[in-house]
């Protein structure tokens, strides 16, 4: 016998629906405040936080919901399950109309068939009258298995009517309640689209008042304004106008003539030095400016070679009672670094007991206008460099790396691979290279910790002369001094 048992796929849904608020709550309900700024601009009054959902969200977000719940209450997959159900229990009843008609049919024949054997069997005898009883009582157990396969088809018809009336009844019961729970969504719907048209018409209102009164408002504030222009300028008459900028042009010439007094008072210098050096037999070359070489050069035929001397740089204090030697400045080219900065420099040749010496004719010039302030403003500043020596011995590649002078520490890498990373301590060393040297103006010496020491290369001399003034100050604001090797400070 043949068992249907129904499934069904979709459940029908049960949750409520939530209702729309249609309660209308602007975010504002005042209108923008301005002030005058500085050379009388207009600034609007920054608004306070609001912690609640815009209305703009509210509304999206309802509109979401409505659409979960119009996709979810769709009846059409439901009531197609319900139409194969029914059609499959009508196909059921009609196989066991049937089936009922061929078991009459099986009972007929057989009844025959049994008669027409009792009629053989009478007259017959013998070995054919056995095989005769044989075949009758064939024919009753077949009459038996018939009866019991009718009463399993009336059990099943049974059945079947059964389950037909039930999915009948559940369809019938199932269409209703999706019919009102369509109807119930249908007015909420069309409640949540007038809550929606409310507030956008709320919402618009609301644009057209804030426009309005915002005009309203600045044209009221703008001719304040002009109102303070007009008794301002009654107050300040033209005459006074013209000398403020009679005053701006006096202060311009005043600041020119300043700045060429002081180059004419600088070249005075130099020449008063040059005579008063004019026996001396060596003299400094070069420009008294940060990324310059300083060169001692010979002025006479009959001073001595200085391969064959010994040299010594020193800085000169301001008040030029004391020198400091320069530590490793003992070459004859020196490229002035930020400590020699305001300072004069002397250097000594020494030769068969003769001292030489020979100054500067003024203090070192820094230079670098406002590229250090520029640089200062970052919390790290890259540089490209060249390795040129490792521990005081030549590197052989010549790739760039990157140099980063950061606020806490300093560092040295080539793309992933970080040579060395040291934060301020006094350990560590910083000065422009001394000696003479390929490129000396733009390369550095720097002594990353005990046992480890670079020269670097830069591109350029005010890039090398930047890099020391920011690591200087910025270790300064760590407590630490960076100087150089055997460096007084």
């Amino acid at each position: 016998m043949t068992k249907i048992n129904p499934e069904f796929e979709d459940q029908i849904p049960t949750e409520g629906v939530l209702s729309v608020s249609a309660d209308v709550s602007f975010i504002s309900d005042g209108f923008p405040k301005y002030k005058l700024g500085p050379n009388n601009q207009i600034l609007e009054e920054p608004k306070e936080n609001n912690d609640g959902p815009t209305l703009k969200e509210v509304v999206e977000r309802e509109t979401t919901h409505l659409s979960e719940q119009h996709k979810r209450l769709s009846v059409r997959d439901l009531a197609s399950k319900f139409d194969k159900n029914l059609a499959a229990a009508a196909k059921l009843t009609e196989e066991a109309k049937l089936r009922e008609v061929a078991s009459l049919e099986g009972h007929v024949l057989l009844k025959k068939l049994r008669d027409a054997l009792e009629h053989l069997r009478g007259r017959l005898a013998g070995r054919n009258k056995e095989d005769v009883e044989k075949a009758i009582s064939m024919v009753e157990a077949l009459a038996v298995k018939l009866t019991q396969k009718e009463g399993e088809l009336i059990q099943e018809k049974f059945e079947v009517k059964k389950l037909a009336s039930f999915l009948k009844q559940a369809s019938e019961d199932a269409k209703k309640l999706v019919n009102q729970e369509k109807s119930f969504a249908c007015a909420e719907i069309e409640s949540a689209r007038a809550v929606v048209q409310r507030i956008g018409e709320a919402l618009d209102e609301q644009d057209t008042t804030s426009e309005a009164s915002k005009k309203q408002d600045v044209e009221e504030l703008v001719e304040v304004v002009q109102e303070a222009r007009r008794i301002k300028l009654m107050h300040q008459p033209s005459k006074v106008m013209d000398m403020e900028h009679e005053l701006r042009a006096l202060r311009t010439q005043i600041r020119e003539k300043c700045i060429f007094s002081v180059k004419l008072q600088k070249e005075l210098a130099m020449s008063k030095w040059a005579e008063e050096n004019k026996s001396c037999l060596y003299l400094i070359d070069g420009s008294e400016t940060l990324g310059a070489y300083l060169r001692i050069q010979p002025r006479s035929e009959n001073a001595p070679q200085l391969s064959k001397c010994a040299i010594q740089w020193y800085r000169v204090s301001s008040d030029g009672s004391r020198n400091e030697a320069i530590s490793g400045a003992n070459k004859s080219i020196y490229a002035p670094e930020p400590f020699d900065v305001g300072r004069i420099l002397q250097a000594d040749i020494i030769s068969n007991d003769q001292r030489v010496t020979v100054t500067t004719a003024c203090p070192i010039d820094p230079g670098l206008g406002s590229y250090v302030d520029t640089l200062l403003r970052k919390s790290n500043t890259e540089f490209n460099v060249v390795i040129s020596k490792v521990n005081g011995q030549d590197h052989p590649s010549h790739s760039v790396h990157a140099f980063h002078v950061g606020k806490m520490r300093m560092k040295l890498s080539r793309g992933w691979i970080t040579k060395s990373r040291e934060i301020y301590s006094s350990s560590m060393q910083l000065c422009g290279v001394r000696g003479d040297i390929t490129n000396a103006a733009k390369a550095m010496f720097w002594q990353a910790r005990k046992g480890l020491s670079f020269v670097l290369t830069f591109e350029t001399e005010r890039e090398r002369n930047a890099a020391i003034i920011l690591a200087r100050k910025y270790a300064l604001d760590c407590n630490v001094m960076l100087a150089g090797p055997d460096d007084r400070v």
